[in-house]
Order: structure tokens, then C-alpha cells, then sequence
């Protein structure tokens, strides 16, 4: 109780004393000059100085010595700043009404012009963003600004880097985020990719089926023109078949007939040496159809100009067909037949040269002596 009764009576007393009052107000005063005399700027930005509203300065990262009381800073970042642009209602030039909005990324280049030239540098950039974006939109079909961002991002960057230059101020990249059509144009939009969608799916149906059909048609005529090949083929075979079929029966029926000639004349032949005639008389058709089967059988015998003529022959097959085999049993038969007679011949001659019987038999082994018994009249 005593101490707070003294307190204000050690107050009282210094407050009576003014040398102890003027240099507690002389201390007060060194503290809040040191105060403001000592600035620090962080290291990623930049200060602008003004005394009494003069600028003086860029203060650099670090502590920095300034007038007091009569100095004030103006710090600017110097990194990659982004501003958001609001969201801007356009018109296409296709009178196509559209919502869209955008992000620029800006840099503070050099910090003196941004503090002397611009007032408030991001509120002017993020506004020139705006009208630049609406411009933009406005020069561009519907279409384009659907989908193809990266002309408008690059328009509305070239379109920011003049006045922005000025300001000191760098806009690294510009980027659209969205574009959106209004309502109405969102329903036209969909019924138009509708019916697109149905044309592209009716056009690759219409040429599946296309396709289809030519691929039937193509293998329809290759199976027509193989089938035609195999029915030309089958008729030639055919016809090459009754060609040879009828070439063969003609040889059959000709050899048969030959053989029938031959065999009524052996069997004429056989009856007339019974008899007791001396003279023969061959047909011409029998001994031409000998001589020819003779010739087949074993080769011309002829000469001409001393070349021997060529002999025709025949295959087993039609050998067997014709008879030929057949014909030289025959032909043997007549020689055997001849060689018998030699001996009865050879008697009834002597027997004429001595003045016997004339009714004697000629050789029919010599053509000679048959040539001459027809052309000479002999009593038989």
C-alpha cells in the first residue's frame, strides 16, 4: 500500500525535472529515427524511393538506409504474377453469342517504369486482357473459337505486348480456359453433330454395303468364268472323245468289212481248189486288200528312186480293233496252202510237156503264170 502510494509521487517528480524529461524524449526520438531510417526489401522484390514525394530510387534486396520521415516505398514483386481476366461476354462474327474467360501471366520487367508510368499495373493489365478477349472472339467464326484455342491465346498476347512494354511489363503466355456457347447455340450444336453423326453413320453403311456388293459381284463372275472354263473344257474333251470314238469305230467297221471280203475270198479260193479247174482267178479287191494288210504287217517292200517307202503302223489297241493279227493268220494260211500245192503242180506241168492231159492247175504261188493263164484262153 505504501509502493502505489509512492509511485505516483516518483512520477510527480520527474515530471518536475526537466533535464530527466527532455532526455527521455530525446531517446524516444533516436529509436523511432533508427526506426525509419532502416529498411529491408526481400530478395524477390523491388522498392521504389520517394523523398518528400520525389522519387529517388530502386532499393535493391536487402538492408537499405533511407531519409526518415520523409521517404516512402513502393514494393513490386518481381516474379511471374497471375491475373485472373473475369468472365466476358462476346459476339462471334457469326453472331454467335458466347461466354469466356482467360489467365494472363505477367512479369515486372523493369520496376521504375511500372511505378511511374501505370497506375496500379495489374488492375490495368487484367482490364486490357478484357477488352483484347472480346475483341478477339468478336473477329472469329463460332467454330474457331471452339477449337482453336491457341490462335486466340496468341492473338490476345500479341495484342497485350505493345502497350504492356510501356508499362515495363512482360506477358509471358495468355491462356483461354473455357468458351462456352449460350444455351440455344448448345442445343443447335448438338442436334447439328446429331445429324452428322447419322450422315456419317448412314455414308459408311451405304458404302459397307457397296462394298459388299461388288465383292459379290466380283466373286460371282470369277465363279462364272470358272464354270464356263470347266464346261469349254468338258465340251472339248467331249468332243475330242467322239472325235477318236468315231474314228475308231470307222477303222472297226472298214477292217471288218476288209476282213469279210478277205475271208469270203480265201473261203472262194478254197472251194475252187477243190475243184478241178487249173485256173485261178483272184479279184483285184482281194489282192489289193492283201498287199495293203501285207504292207501294214510288215513294212513296204517297194523301192522308189531307191528310198523304201514308209510303212504305216498301228498301236496294240487299234491292231486289236482292226483284226490285223487276225489277217496275217489268214495270209499265213494262203501261203501254206500254196506250198502244198508245189508238188501236184510241178507233176501236171511235166505231164503237159510230154503231151499228157491239158487240164492241169496253175501255180497261184507265181503272179506271172496267173497273169498269163487270164490273159491266155486255156480250156479248163
Amino acid at each position: 500500500m505504501d509502493e502505489l502510494v509512492a509511485s505516483p509521487l516518483q512520477t510527480q517528480s520527474v515530471l518536475e525535472d526537466p533535464i530527466l524529461l527532455v532526455g527521455s524524449i530525446g531517446l524516444l526520438l533516436v529509436v523511432i529515427t533508427v526506426w525509419q531510417m532502416v529498411e529491408i526489401v526481400d530478395a524477390y522484390d523491388r522498392a521504389a524511393l520517394t523523398v518528400f514525394g520525389e522519387y529517388r530510387e530502386l532499393l535493391e534486396p536487402g538492408l537499405n538506409i533511407v531519409p526518415p520521415f520523409v521517404s516512402r516505398l513502393y514494393t513490386f514483386d518481381m516474379r511471374t504474377q497471375t491475373i485472373d481476366v473475369p468472365s466476358q461476354e462476346a459476339i462471334t462474327r457469326d453472331n454467335s453469342p458466347v461466354t469466356a474467360d482467360a489467365v494472363v501471366y505477367i512479369r515486372v520487367m523493369n520496376a521504375k517504369r511500372a511505378f511511374l508510368e501505370v497506375d496500379d499495373y495489374q488492375r490495368a493489365v487484367s482490364n486490357l486482357a478484357q477488352t483484347t478477349l472480346r475483341a478477339v472472339i468478336g473477329d472469329m467464326e463460332l467454330d474457331d473459337t471452339l477449337s482453336r484455342r491457341e490462335l486466340i491465346n496468341e492473338r490476345i498476347r500479341t495484342e497485350l505486348d505493345e502497350p504492356t512494354d510501356e508499362w515495363g511489363i512482360r506477358v509471358e503466355s495468355v491462356e483461354v480456359r473455357e468458351v462456352t456457347p449460350s444455351q440455344g447455340v448448345k442445343g443447335a450444336m448438338e442436334e447439328q453433330t446429331s445429324a452428322e453423326r447419322r450422315r456419317r453413320a448412314m455414308i459408311l453403311e451405304a458404302q459397307g454395303e457397296r462394298r459388299s456388293a461388288i465383292e459379290k459381284a466380283e466373286g460371282q463372275k470369277q465363279s462364272n468364268i470358272i464354270r464356263a472354263q470347266g464346261e469349254k473344257q468338258s465340251q472339248i474333251l467331249e468332243a475330242q472323245g467322239d472325235a477318236i470314238s468315231t474314228v475308231l469305230r470307222a477303222r472297226s467297221a472298214e477292217s471288218m468289212g476288209e476282213r469279210a471280203v478277205i475271208d469270203k475270198g480265201m473261203e472262194t479260193l478254197a472251194d475252187i481248189g477243190q475243184g478241178e479247174s487249173t485256173t485261178f482267178v483272184l479279184p483285184q479287191e482281194l489282192s489289193s486288200l492283201v498287199g495293203r494288210y501285207g504292207k501294214h504287217l510288215s513294212g513296204s517292200d517297194v523301192e522308189a528312186d531307191g528310198e523304201e517307202l514308209e510303212s504305216l503302223e498301228f498301236d496294240e489297241e487299234t491292231r486289236e480293233l482292226i483284226g490285223l493279227d487276225d489277217i496275217a493268220d489268214i495270209i499265213g494260211e494262203i501261203d501254206e496252202q500254196a506250198e502244198m500245192d508245189v508238188e501236184a503242180m510241178e507233176e501236171q506241168a511235166r505231164a503237159i510237156k510230154e503231151g499228157g492231159d491239158v487240164g492241169t492247175e496253175i501255180d497261184i504261188s507265181d503272179p506271172s503264170t496267173t497273169a498269163d493263164s487270164e490273159s491266155t484262153p486255156e480250156s479248163e
